[in-house]
């Protein structure tokens, strides 16, 4: 038998071997940017895992559609309400005289290849973006995510969903179709209502009488560069705040103020998050080539003599219009001026109500709960907390009344109905509702928290029933081990008829940031 020869030993590299390329070129950008030691933290960085938490990612990317969407959109895009004679490949308005930005808007939807598909694209991703932030924030909401250590980021998200609002109606506005011309006059009108100043706005708006020739070239500057650059601005402090304070979780075994339990960010997190990135750029995609969306060329280009039957703005700014259609013409004459509560009360002050209480709520809550002064990790069961669930719901009521009333007239002609009759029905449901709603979820909050300390304390039902000693029947029982996200795994304490379950670990005295 002979002895099979051995493979020589591999070589160990020397000191002063040259280290590979890939090594030596981490050290060169290491030595002039903080790579390792700045990157490494946040590469470990630990996410918790939830549907719900995908919202914000949602509204992220959607933004990312937006600006690759809207930046091929300008190249092509003319802001100019000057006026043209159409010549273009839609049949049924050449030589119909147009504004320069409504012409240029044809150009791109019948002309320009892939024009219509990019079009839709962005116009779906803006609402898509929209509604992503309001979910968001009513997550947040529910979940009391809002409180210490992140006013901050919710004074900022409010803000976001302000900025998304006003660039959503300048997108729309520029086209300078009859629709969108329609909700300009509107807004003309919104400004006019405004005691002593209002004229001074809607001239300074609109630059001289409506509808000017200012208008679309301002909203364009503003759709493009001012609100973009603060939307990405407060985007980017909004993550880094994110990061900075550790992202909120439900709590569980071995989940609690102290830490956080989920994927790291390297590799986990970033093929997940990129997987719903493609995801969502997907599905808008084929919502912009398979579903039709703000068909101006039906609409025609606006004229100020004309208004579209049965008009209707995009859903996010829907509640405007149905408040101004149901504050009844209330009017008063002072001095000489005359101040128009059927549109100021609706369209100025309302709005301005809303996103002050939303501004104020977390800080106001915290006083009056005494928890502004300990820091919250864990998120919040909403029925564990029966008067902010109840609030939250009757805000989505009084919103979902407003926006229903925004298509009264759509509504009645197509059940038939009375309109005024329905306008009245609306308006008595935007005081009530909300009350039935707030009394309907709170109590519901605490029917739950009862089923729930009772299946805890008894256990899960078996399907088994026995005869007792006495002649009676009762059903076999088995320790509960199947848990909800966040559900508690102990009998649950009584809540204070407040704010509902006082937090199940004593509380933590204020601390600096680690």
């Amino acid at each position: 038998m002979t002895a099979e020869p051995r493979s020589p030993a591999p070589r160990r590299p020397s000191a002063d071997a040259a280290p590979p390329p890939g090594e030596r070129l981490a050290d060169a950008v290491d030595a002039r940017l903080p790579v390792l030691d700045g990157a490494g933290g946040l590469l470990r960085k630990a996410f918790p895992h939830h549907w719900s938490f995908f919202l914000g990612e949602i509204a992220l990317y959607s933004l990312i559609v937006l600006v690759l969407t809207g930046v091929y959109l300008t190249f092509f895009f003319k802001p100019a309400m000057g006026q043209v004679i159409y010549d273009g490949s839609y049949v049924p308005l050449r030589g119909v005289l147009m504004p320069q930005a409504f012409d240029s808007t044809l150009s791109i939807s019948f002309d320009v290849r892939g024009g219509l598909l990019i079009r839709q694209a962005h116009h779906w991703a803006a609402l898509v973006f929209v509604a992503a932030i309001g979910l968001h924030l009513l997550r947040i909401f529910f979940t009391g995510a809002f409180r210490r250590p992140r006013e901050a980021n919710w004074v900022i998200g409010v803000t976001l969903f302000a900025l998304s609002l006003a660039e959503g109606f300048a997108g729309y506005s520029l086209p300078d179709d009859l629709l969108s011309g329609t909700g300009l006059r509107i807004a003309q009108g919104i400004m006019l209502s405004i005691p002593v100043v209002g004229t001074y706005v809607s001239m300074f708006a609109f630059g001289g009488q409506f509808p000017g020739e200012e208008i679309v070239p301002r909203l364009y500057s503003l759709h493009i560069l001012l609100l973009p650059a603060a939307l990405i601005a407060l985007v980017t402090v909004h993550l880094i705040l994110v990061v900075y304070l550790k992202h909120t979780q439900w709590s569980g075994p071995g989940k609690s103020n102290r830490n956080a339990v989920g994927k790291p960010f390297f590799p986990l997190f970033i093929a997940s998050s990129s997987g719903l990135f493609f995801t969502v750029f997907g599905v808008l995609t084929l919502l912009g080539g398979l579903v039709q969306i703000n068909p101006v060329w039906t609409y025609g280009p606006y004229r100020p003599d004309m208004a579209s039957t049965g008009s209707q703005p995009d859903w996010y700014v829907g509640f405007l219009e149905g408040a101004l259609r149901l504050v009844p013409p209330w009017e008063t004459n002072v001095a000489g001026h005359t101040i128009m509560w059927n549109v100021l009360l609706p369209a100025v002050v309302l709005p301005g109500l809303l996103f002050l209480v939303l501004y104020l709520y977390p800080f106001a809550e915290q006083r009056l709960t005494g928890e502004w002064h300990q820091e919250h990790h864990l998120c919040d069961r909403p029925r564990e907390r029966p008067v902010r669930t109840g609030l939250g719901v009757a805000g989505v009521t009084f919103y979902g009344v407003l926006l229903l009333a925004g298509g009264n007239d759509i509504v009645a002609a197509t059940f038939r109905i009375s309109l005024n009759t329905l306008t009245w029905v609306l308006r008595i449901a935007l005081v009530v509702a909300p009350v039935l709603a707030f009394l309907i979820t709170r109590r519901l909050c605490h029917g739950l928290l009862h089923a729930e300390q009772e299946r805890l304390e008894k256990g899960d039902e078996t399907g088994e029933v026995r005869q007792t000693l006495e002649g009676g029947y009762e059903s076999g029982h088995r320790p509960v081990d199947t848990f909800r996200p966040g559900a508690p795994r102990a009998p649950l304490t009584p809540g204070d008829g407040r704010t509902g379950t006082p937090s199940r670990e004593p509380p933590e005295p204020a601390r600096r940031r680690r």
